[in-house]
C-alpha cells in the first residue's frame, strides 16, 4: 500500500515541475541565446515589467502532436510564455516566444495560449505586448500550425483599436510569423538580431534564383528605411524593452480612456523667441522642423515613430502642458517637405492610431504640396495621398494645426486644414496659403508676360502676388484660420487650445465602417 503524500511533497513536486519548465530548452540552449546577443524570453519579460509584477498563465500547457516523433518530444510551455504584469503601475498583457524551446516555433497550443491572453486583455482593457523570437511555424504540426495562424491573425484584428498592441521583434520573424507584428500597432526591431520576411534566403533562391543575405532581405536597415515595416530600431534587447516602456507612457490602456496627463515643470505659457530665428523668412531656405517641435513641447522631449522612413514627414509622440499629443509635421530639410507616397502612408497610419486612442493631433505645416510628376503618378500618389485626407476627415480627436510657412494646394488640405475638421488653425506671419506656389500662380495669371519673355515684369507680378494674396491674412479674413500668431507664443496657444478641447465630443454618421483608400 502506497504512502499518502503530505502537502509539503505536493508543493515540492509543483516547484520542481515549474523549475524544469522555466529552464525552457535547458542550460545549453540558454547559453546559445546569450552568445547570440539575446536575452531569454523570461529575462525579457522581467526587464520589461515592473519588478515582481509578472503573473504567468498556462505554464503547464503541452502540445498534442504525435506525428514525426513529437509524441516523444517535450516542448516546455509550448515555446511561448504568457501572462500579465505592470509597467509604471499599469496592467499590461505580455507573451514572449522562447527561442530556446524548439526555436520558439508556432503551433496549435502555442497559439491557444496567445489567443486566451488576447481575450483577457480585451475584457480587462489593457495593452498587449508581443515579444517575437521564432523559427516560424512548427512544421510537424502542419495544418494545425497553418489554421492557428489564421485564428491568431483574426484575434489581433479584433483587438485592433480596442487596446494598444506593441510588437517587439527580438529575433527571427519569418513566414506567417511576420504578419502578426504587421497587424499590430507598432513594431520595434533590434539591430543585429532581428530580421523579418515572408520567405527566407534559401526559399527565395529556390523559387526566384536570387541569392541574398538575411540582412539584405529582411534586416533592420531594410525595414526601418525602405519598407517602413519597423517603427523603431534599437541597438540591443535592453534598449528595446526600455523604449517599449517609454512608448506606453504616452498611450491610454484602451479606447475608452484618455492618456494619463503628467505633471510638468515646463511652464505652459513659456515664450519661445528662438523660433523666430530658427525658421528663415526666405521661402525656399530649409531648416530642421525637429528644432521647432523640440522648442515647443515639454522639456524638448519627443518619441519619434519611423524616424528613418519617409523623412520628409515627422510623426512623433510628445507632451504639451502634460497632455500626451501626436505630432505630424512636414520636414523642409528633406524634399522641401513635399508629401510623397511613403509620407502619406506613414502619416495616415499614425493619425488613425492617435484617433483610435484619444490622443490629440498637432500639425506643423510647411509643405509645397504633394509631390508631382510621372513617377509619383505611377506609384499611386492619388491613392496614397487620399489616405491622409481620409484619416484626418475621419479623426474626431482634438486637431490643432499651425501653418508655419508654405501650405499649398492638396498639401494645405492634407495637413489638416479647417475644411478637414481642424478645431483650431493658427498661422505664423510667414505663412503662405495658396492653391499653387506664387511662381506657378503668376505664370498662369500673367501668361502673356511669359510668352513675351518679359521675365522682369513677371518677377514683379510674382512679388505682388505674394504680398497681396499669398499671406495668412487673406485666409484669416475668410475664417480659414482662427488667428495669426507670433511664433514665440505657439506653445501657449497650443496648450490653451488643448485645454479648451479636452472635453470635445463629435458624433460621426452611424455606419458599419468607411472604405479607406489602401
Amino acid at each position: 500500500m502506497s504512502k499518502v503524500k503530505d502537502m509539503k511533497q505536493y508543493v515540492h513536486e509543483l516547484e520542481e515541475k515549474k523549475k524544469k519548465i522555466m529552464l525552457g530548452g535547458g542550460i545549453d540552449a540558454i547559453k546559445k541565446q546569450h552568445e547570440a546577443g539575446k536575452l531569454t524570453a523570461r529575462e525579457r519579460i522581467n526587464k520589461l515589467l515592473d519588478p515582481d509584477s509578472f503573473t504567468e498563465i498556462d505554464i503547464f500547457v503541452k502540445h498534442r502532436c504525435i506525428w514525426f516523433g513529437m509524441d516523444k518530444k517535450d516542448v516546455p510551455a509550448d515555446a511561448v510564455i504568457t501572462g500579465y504584469g505592470k509597467i509604471n503601475g499599469r496592467t499590461v498583457f505580455i507573451y514572449a516566444q522562447d527561442f530556446t524551446s524548439m526555436g520558439g516555433t508556432f503551433a496549435e497550443m502555442h497559439a491557444k495560449k496567445i489567443i486566451k491572453l488576447y481575450d483577457l486583455a480585451m475584457k480587462v482593457g489593457a495593452p498587449i505586448i508581443g515579444i517575437f523570437d521564432s523559427g516560424g511555424a512548427r512544421i510537424q504540426e502542419c495544418q494545425d500550425s497553418l489554421s492557428y495562424y489564421g485564428k491568431y491573425f483574426y484575434k489581433i484584428v479584433q483587438a485592433s483599436g480596442v487596446v494598444p498592441q506593441i510588437a517587439l521583434e527580438m529575433g527571427p520573424c519569418a513566414g506567417g510569423q511576420a504578419y502578426a507584428p504587421a497587424l499590430m500597432d507598432f513594431i520595434f526591431m533590434v539591430k543585429g538580431t532581428s530580421y523579418t520576411f515572408i520567405a527566407g534566403p534559401p526559399l527565395v533562391k529556390a523559387v526566384t534564383g536570387e541569392e541574398i543575405s538575411v540582412e539584405d532581405l529582411g534586416g533592420v536597415e531594410v525595414h526601418a528605411s525602405i519598407s517602413g515595416v519597423a517603427d523603431l530600431v534599437t541597438s540591443n534587447d535592453e534598449e528595446c524593452l526600455i523604449k517599449a516602456r517609454e512608448l506606453l507612457s504616452y498611450l491610454p490602456s484602451n479606447f475608452k480612456e484618455k492618456p494619463i496627463r503628467i505633471e510638468t515643470n515646463d511652464p505652459v505659457d513659456r515664450m519661445i523667441p528662438e523660433l523666430e530665428e530658427i525658421v528663415p523668412t526666405e521661402r525656399n531656405k530649409s531648416y530642421d522642423m525637429y528644432e521647432v517641435i523640440k522648442k515647443i513641447v515639454d522639456n524638448g522631449k519627443i518619441f519619434d515613430i519611423k524616424p528613418d522612413f519617409a523623412k520628409n514627414i515627422i510623426t512623433c509622440f510628445s507632451r504639451i502642458g502634460g497632455y500626451s499629443v501626436g505630432i505630424v509635421a512636414n520636414q523642409p530639410k528633406v524634399m522641401a517637405g513635399a508629401i510623397d507616397v511613403d509620407a502619406s502612408d506613414k502619416a495616415s497610419r499614425f493619425i488613425r492610431f492617435c484617433d483610435a486612442f484619444n490622443i490629440p493631433l498637432i500639425q506643423f505645416v510647411d509643405t509645397p504640396a504633394f509631390l508631382i510628376g510621372s513617377k509619383m503618378e505611377k506609384m499611386g500618389i492619388i491613392r496614397h495621398g487620399a489616405k491622409m485626407l481620409y484619416a484626418y476627415s475621419e479623426a474626431t480627436v482634438p486637431k490643432i494645426t499651425i501653418i508655419i510657412r508654405k501650405a499649398y494646394a492638396g498639401g494645405y488640405l492634407a495637413m489638416c486644414s479647417k475644411d478637414l475638421g481642424a478645431d483650431q488653425v493658427y498661422a505664423w506671419p510667414t505663412a503662405e496659403i495658396a492653391l499653387v506656389g506664387p511662381e506657378a500662380a503668376a505664370s498662369i495669371l500673367y501668361k502673356d508676360l511669359l510668352k513675351k519673355g518679359d521675365h522682369e515684369k513677371l518677377k514683379e507680378k510674382t512679388i505682388e502676388y505674394i504680398e497681396e494674396f499669398c499671406n495668412p491674412y487673406v485666409a484669416a479674413q475668410r475664417g480659414y484660420i482662427d488667428d495669426v500668431i507670433k511664433p514665440r507664443e505657439t506653445r501657449k496657444r497650443i496648450y490653451d487650445a488643448l485645454e479648451m478641447l479636452k472635453n470635445k465630443e463629435e458624433n460621426p454618421p452611424i455606419k458599419k465602417h468607411g472604405n479607406m483608400p489602401v
